[in-house]
């Protein structure tokens, strides 16, 4: 249920499997007989500098993938000199994940509990020293993802314990991840939502929460009012709604269809970038998540027009094998096939990267003026 929860989509999984697929429609145009040196795969993202051009995007429920969690992924990000981005849907306190970490940490806020809960959460992450909010723009509900149900996600976050029975033969055959589990003390609370009687939410699924606590555009003026750092919004796939962010004032948009786990059928991200760039690649920072899967995914974002990425289920696979180790192995691959990937174009750094070292399909093209 656990595995589910992390590795499947809205619906049918179109979406899902297309935010990979995609990839292989964008071909490299190496410069052959090219030596390198050394290979400077740094980036400036929100006027910090970061060793690596991805950083670790936020992912819910975390602690129930390992113990260790959010704090695990935070500190291995630092570790790589990079970022890592907190779910507001996490089980470890917001202060003890940025103390974890060397690294810039961003909050993704959802209004789960109305504005007093985020506006307590912003509080809190400004003390703690946050540099950026993350608002996730496509969630006026949750989308229908159909494993959950149907192999226990739910009745694992739900109070009951006699819904429960069904699919205890599951996590006894899984006994490292149930030992674990127990002596965390069993289903964490959302330690970053606190209720009015100053308690932190049980665990529970959010999909009726959420329905109840939709961003809109409007939200924006109160919150650039509660926070006063850079605001980045998550869940752009068109160059209209870009234009909007930025008409808001926002630092930066997150190319995003939550790792296709929302509306099935929608654009794959990185066929939804370029347009995103030709709309407001001057004027705001981009950043892209979705189907990042190898060094070579990040290198093609990149020569697209994002400054970063966004890694989700690429450390997530890791986090859930082995905690800060699992995290730690996973952004080395990843660091490695970047190195690689610069080496074989015969481009000795990040920011040489650009839409000449790739060959995007001639309908990307026309319609953009690529």
């Amino acid at each position: 249920m656990v595995f589910d929860y992390l590795d499947g989509g809205a619906e049918g999984e179109v979406t899902l499997r297309e935010n990979c697929r995609v990839f292989e429609d964008v071909i490299f145009r190496p410069r052959q007989a090219v030596a390198i040196d050394s290979c400077d795969l740094r980036t400036r993202v929100l006027g910090q500098d970061l060793a690596f051009p991805g950083l670790l995007a936020p992912i819910g429920y975390s602690r129930m993938m390992y113990p260790g969690g959010e704090v695990d992924a935070a500190r291995a990000a630092g570790e790589f000199g990079t970022g890592y981005v907190l779910s507001t849907v996490s089980g470890h306190k917001l202060e003890d994940v940025k103390a974890a970490t060397r690294g810039p940490v961003w909050y993704q806020l959802y209004l789960v509990g109305g504005r007093p809960a985020a506006e307590a959460a912003i509080e809190r992450i400004r003390a703690a020293g946050f540099s950026a909010l993350v608002i996730t723009i496509d969630t006026a509900m949750a989308g229908m993802r159909e494993r959950d149900p149907r192999n226990g996600t739910k009745q694992l976050l739900g109070p009951s314990l006699l819904a429960k029975i069904p699919f205890l033969p599951q996590m006894l055959l899984r006994p490292g991840w149930l030992s674990a589990f127990l002596l965390d003390g069993g289903t964490p609370k959302l330690e970053n939502i606190v209720q009015p009687d100053k308690t932190p939410m049980p665990l529970v699924d959010v999909t009726a929460a959420l329905a109840r606590a939709v961003v809109t555009w409007k939200d924006l003026e109160w919150l650039r009012k509660a926070w006063p750092g850079p605001i980045l919004v998550k869940g752009v796939l068109t160059g209209d709604d870009a234009r909007r962010a930025v008409d808001e004032g926002v630092a930066g948009v997150i190319v995003s269809n939550h790792g296709g786990r929302q509306l099935d059928g929608v654009s794959a991200t990185l066929r939804a970038l370029p347009e995103v760039v030709a709309a407001v690649g001057g004027q705001t920072e981009i950043l892209m998540d979705g189907g990042i899967r190898r060094g070579s995914d990040i290198v093609k974002a990149i020569c697209l027009g994002a400054r970063a990425v966004l890694i989700g289920r690429g450390y997530a696979y890791g986090l859930a094998a082995a905690g800060h180790a699992g995290v730690a192995r996973s952004l080395a691959i990843l660091r490695e096939d970047v190195e690689r990937t610069l080496r074989l174009l015969g481009c000795g750094s990040v920011a040489e990267l650009n839409p000449s070292f790739v060959e995007i399909p001639e309908s990307w093209r026309r319609k953009f003026s690529l």
